[in-house]
């Protein structure tokens, strides 16, 4: 079963991290952030990742060293987990409705991290979260896992659906680009022959 297990403390957080790819959408999520812990849980279970983050951060001063740090933590467990990514069907998209809003999110483990992120999000704040850190969460993630990332808000105006919708979607397209594709037999899906 691929698997990986990050520690990482700085300064600012002490963070500990266990993802398992192929798991069930079994979660224990304690960030000291309660919306990310929220989004978190979205995208173990919506994913089917099996996700452990437990997070000490300064959140006196405020939540974005945490939910950085937990985004460099969770693209590093992606890429750990995922080795050499042999056999992977690498390309995936998700549009997720979550009432009114409706979000796309496409993936593709490629190796080269960027984000593409068209995601405005009406209040600067759900309820004590600052709402452009969902950017600096998806920023790192990307950054540290080496994968491709396109949000894309479609309609909505309730700003916790449109995060909401843009976590499930993610969730959804991760699921679906992990997935190992019994088609190819283990072969890296790159004409490269590397990824």
């Amino acid at each position: 079963m691929r698997r990986a297990e990050i520690e990482r403390t700085t300064g600012e957080t002490r963070i500990s991290l266990c993802l398992e790819p192929d798991g069930s959408g079994k979660y224990d999520i304690r960030t000291g952030v309660g919306f990310l812990d929220h989004m978190l849980a979205l995208f173990a279970v919506h994913g089917r990742f099996d996700l452990t983050v437990e997070c000490s951060g300064d959140t006196q001063v405020d939540d974005h060293h945490s939910v950085e740090d937990i985004g460099i933590c969770l693209g590093r467990a992606l890429r750990e987990a995922l080795g050499d990514r042999a056999g992977i069907c690498r390309y995936a998209d998700a549009t997720v409705p979550m009432d009114e809003a409706l979000v796309l999110c496409a993936v593709d483990i490629s190796g080269r991290g960027f984000l593409g992120f068209d995601l405005p999000i009406p209040a600067q704040k759900i309820g004590t979260f600052d709402t452009e850190l969902v950017e600096e969460f998806f920023a790192a993630f990307v950054r540290e896992s080496g994968v491709t990332l396109h949000i894309k808000y479609l309609a909505g105006r309730n700003s916790h659906h449109i995060v909401e919708g843009a976590f499930k979607a993610f969730a959804r397209a991760m699921r679906a680009a992990v997935r190992i594709d019994p088609e190819l037999s283990g072969a890296v899906p790159s004409s490269k022959g590397v990824l």
